[in-house]
């Protein structure tokens, strides 16, 4: 059974959500929260699999308390469901550590299938949030992307697919040391912290 918390402001789209949702009966909602706090606080009793996030709301946004949660529970995913994708909204949830990103009106199987996905360790993008960071923000004239190797091109491309070490070593023929290694001289050669970084980065140069 995955455990979830919705945190959005509005008392109609939580209890809505909360309806929609456990009719997957895999799932269950285990609490809901009007504000960043109190998801923060859920997390810390409920110790939920994962939250849904809306961006916008008072006291303490998503952005904040995906940081804060991201931080302080790690293992907890977080999936933002908001009704915006323009790129600053867009941006702030992933550098707050979010593990995907859907947008609201999205239909029940595939926001039951995306929850799924995230808890597993996808990194999940509604369609539409994909092609507005392919298609209207990106700029492909970043000047490290001629840098890179063809396989730290692939690299690159199966860390922005989410792929485990385990299952990039199995794709690429290599050990699971080695592939450690190669995403830590990336990390290095392009300047960034971790696969969050990078798989934005993927995305913006057009890598997937």
């Amino acid at each position: 059974m995955i455990k979830i918390v919705i945190a959005d402001d509005d008392s109609i789209v939580r209890n809505g959500l909360k309806t929609i949702i456990e009719q997957d009966k895999d799932i269950k909602v285990c609490g809901v929260a009007e504000n960043g706090i109190v998801a923060y606080d859920l997390c810390r009793s409920m110790s939920p699999d994962l939250v849904l996030m809306d961006m916008q709301m008072p006291a303490c946004d998503g952005s904040d308390a995906t940081k804060r949660i991201k931080t302080d529970f790690p293992k907890i995913k977080v999936l933002v469901l908001t009704t915006f994708d323009d790129k600053e909204t867009v941006s702030k949830a992933l550098s707050s550590g979010a593990d995907g990103y859907v947008l609201k009106g999205v239909d029940e199987d595939k926001l039951s299938n995306a929850i799924k996905s995230t808890v597993m360790g996808i990194n999940v993008f509604g369609t539409a949030v994909f092609n507005s960071i392919k298609n209207k923000y990106v700029s492909r004239t970043d000047k490290n992307q001629a840098k890179l190797t063809p396989r730290e091109k692939e690299l690159l491309t199966l860390v922005a697919q989410g792929l485990s070490n385990k299952e990039i070593a199995e794709k690429m023929f290599l050990s699971d040391g080695t592939v450690r290694n190669n995403i830590s001289s990336l990390l290095e050669k392009l300047n960034m912290k971790d696969r969050t970084q990078l798989a934005v980065y993927a995305v913006k140069n057009d890598y997937i």
